[in-house]
């Protein structure tokens, strides 16, 4: 396959980042966009030559390889089954969903198409942090025994976030997740052994009956803790940082 056709669903913020960014990508082409508010718009900003208010329309495009699922996280599960019933590849924005049962549903039926279900975690990409685990594997810290990442800002970027019945949950489910991948893909994906979360609403409870702020500690095998930060209450922009503490430094 010289060139992987995209189709995205959702329009909104993370829908542009995904679109600037696979226009980057020689070997992947957006084809097509599905939203039921402004896909026309979306579509024509970024030059995509095919729109639908409906996904379910984009799915039957032969030119589809791969969607994109950019839209709210109660929607997730629904257009994961649909797509991979269409033979479609899923990528899938974080958090995967805002259930287990619905997770297991999702790989199920990837499984079933035979398609790939990839969860869209960037933190395992991002430069500072992969070098980061480069320095750990190289032994520079000695053994590990705390990771602490923190994603801190005044807020989401889309409103629906707010409400807990399209979003699952608060800050926790929006940017911890990105927090617990990022442990376990620094040591090696082991299991976890307990955890202890500390989860408010401090600021923004006229918004949300979410969290707002959290502190999460993570006990994995082998002796390492995990410690994410993460809060929408944060004034004065994002803090986005990681801390490693291991036996010689």
């Amino acid at each position: 396959m010289d060139q992987v056709g995209v189709g995205i669903i959702g329009s909104g913020f993370v829908s542009e980042i995904h679109v600037e960014a696979f226009g980057r990508v020689p070997n992947a082409r957006v084809v097509a966009c599905a939203s039921p508010h402004n896909a026309a718009t979306f579509a024509a900003k970024h030059g995509i030559p095919k729109h639908f208010p409906d996904y379910r329309a984009m799915l039957e495009l032969p030119e589809v390889d791969v969607v994109l699922l950019a839209l709210p996280n109660y929607l997730h599960c629904q257009a994961c089954e649909d797509a991979a019933g269409a033979g479609k590849h899923v990528i899938c924005e974080k958090p995967l969903c805002p259930t287990l049962d619905e997770a297991d549903r999702m790989i199920a039926a990837c499984r079933r198409a035979g398609v790939h279900l990839m969860y869209a975690e960037e933190l395992c990409f991002t430069p500072k942090y992969v070098r980061a685990k480069q320095l750990c594997d190289e032994g520079a810290l000695g053994k590990l025994y705390l990771i602490k990442q923190s994603e801190k800002h005044d807020g989401p970027h889309m409103p629906w976030f707010w409400d807990v019945t399209q979003s699952g949950g608060g800050v926790t489910l929006d940017m911890g997740c990105h927090a617990f991948e990022y442990f376990r893909w620094m040591l090696g994906k082991p299991k976890a052994l307990s955890v202890y979360a500390d989860m408010g609403t401090f600021v923004h409870a006229d918004k949300t009956r979410g969290d707002d702020d959290a502190l999460i500690i993570v006990d994995f095998e082998g002796g390492c803790r995990g410690l994410a930060e993460e809060s929408w209450a944060k004034q004065g922009g994002m803090d986005d940082r990681i801390e490693l503490y291991g036996s010689e430094a």
